[in-house]
């Protein structure tokens, strides 16, 4: 059973089995107590176990998820009246048991528990004011402001009640008159508190640049805009391409991962790094983002610039006998968090490609800064010549970064010294020199980013609703 945390897959399941007779025979373990885990573990070497609820499934150790998979897959085969498993977690909890064995797909019942509809939302409402003899005037905002959740709803009621001085049954019919927006701002306060320092951390990422392009900020609004309470960054970044480099870079360098799973943020967001899927689990968490100040957070945050324009922070120039120093200052500036389009990390995306359809966009406008690394044979190699055709116009604004070997003679490109340059030492240290020259371009970059528009300008392609 899957499906948003406080929505009732548990209470379902202890009913459920109340109503055929079986309530007697359950074990309800759940993932996030020590000793339950250490039982869990030995399922698979237990016969006769009864019928065990595994709860919060989703935050078991891998080894313990893919231990699970194959017992259930051998369960369903036997299909044992003397031990049942009934697995029980957050949205795609299913997902880390079909990943390890396939065919359990079509060997168990999976059971989804999605957001509900609003005509079912608002029954509970019904039945709230039924029960307690009341009639909210901001009901339908209550039922719109829950979306979808059973637990979201309720909560929003009791505070309306709760705020009106109601707390048991009224003798005679009452309306509560308290709107929903004094009682949102009350609930927000109190959620600020909780979760305001957390989510800022979680925002700022491990290695936080004011003028950075906020890969982790990014990932908690597309959280707070999800209607299940979970996104798969596959789908996500597909749906946001202008942001593949900077969250692709997250994610797939494992960083997300190591972020997500310390302590204090893997008690409120749960990342499962083998099916890249992150998920809320608290519904106060979910209410939180979801009525955040998208464009005051950014600033609160730290951030100057959320960068939408560009694809890339930089692009590397340069003739094949200078990689050396090209892939020292692609280590350097990628391990600060910028976006470097580096033809290596690029093979497969250029495969089958038109070459030079697929690199003219990149140097002329899709990246903010160009880093021409200007050795001996630069400009005498036909990429070279095709990448700063594309990129020359861009030194009337100031757009290149001309890197010169110190040894190199006179060439065509010499009129790039007509404009502020750095210059390296090929006989130097290549790391040290990648090191020198990244300082000063990191200062560049983010002087251009905090004075270039003025005004912080923070953009995070808001839905006006």
């Amino acid at each position: 059973m899957e499906g948003p945390s406080g929505i009732g897959k548990t209470t379902a399941v202890t009913r459920a089995l109340e109503e055929i007779g079986q309530a007697e025979r359950v074990q309800i373990l759940s993932a996030r107590v020590p000793e339950n885990v250490q039982y869990i573990a030995m399922l698979p070497e237990t016969a006769g176990f009864g019928v065990v609820v595994v709860d919060d499934f989703h935050v078991l150790p891998l080894d313990i998820k893919n231990s699970l998979a194959d017992h259930l897959k051998v369960l369903a085969d036997a299909e044992a009246a003397d031990s049942k498993l009934i697995i029980v977690g957050i949205n795609r909890a299913g997902d880390a048991l079909v990943r390890h064995a396939p065919d359990l797909a079509n060997r168990v019942d999976v059971i989804k528990f999605e957001v509900e509809p609003t005509e079912q939302v608002a029954e509970v409402v019904r039945l709230g004011e039924q029960a307690l003899n009341v009639s909210l005037d901001a009901a339908d905002r209550i039922i719109t402001a829950a979306q979808g959740s059973f637990y979201l709803v309720q909560m929003l009621c009791q505070e309306l009640c709760m705020a009106d001085g109601i707390a048991e049954r009224q003798d005679e019919p009452t309306r509560v008159r308290v709107s929903y927006s004094s009682v949102k701002d009350h609930v927000m306060e109190r959620q600020e508190r909780r979760f305001g320092d957390i989510t800022r951390t979680f925002a700022r990422g491990p290695r936080f640049r004011p003028s950075g392009r906020a890969p982790y900020l990014l990932l908690l609004k597309w959280l707070a805009e999800s209607q299940r309470w979970d996104i798969a960054l596959r789908d996500e970044v597909a749906r946001h391409p202008e942001h593949r480099g900077s969250v692709g870079q997250v994610v797939e360098k494992g960083y997300l991962a190591a972020h997500a799973g310390g302590d204090e943020i893997a008690a409120i967001i749960h990342y499962d790094a083998e099916g890249r899927v992150l998920s809320v689990e608290d519904p106060h968490l979910i209410f939180y983002l979801r009525n955040l100040d998208w464009q005051q957070f950014p600033r609160e945050v730290g951030f100057t610039n959320v960068e939408l324009e560009h694809e890339y922070d930089f692009a590397l120039s340069f003739a094949g006998e200078d990689r050396a120093i090209a892939e020292a200052l692609y280590q350097e500036l990628d391990g600060d968090d910028y976006i470097v389009f580096y033809d290596e990390n690029e093979q497969h995306r250029i495969l089958g490609n038109d070459v030079e359809t697929f690199l003219d966009p990149i140097y002329a406008s899709d990246c903010r800064f160009v880093i021409a690394v200007l050795g001996p044979m630069y400009g005498e190699k036909r990429w070279t010549i095709f990448e700063s055709e594309s990129f020359k116009k861009r030194f009337d604004d100031g757009h290149v970064m001309p890197i010169w070997d110190k040894n190199a003679r006179p060439t065509r490109f010499d009129n790039s010294r007509d404009v502020g340059f750095l210059t390296f030492d090929p006989n130097a240290d290549t790391r040290d020199e990648a090191r020198r020259l990244a300082e000063i371009i990191r200062k560049k970059y983010d002087e251009e980013i905090s004075t270039s528009a003025g005004e912080p300008q923070i953009q995070l392609d808001l839905d006006p609703a």
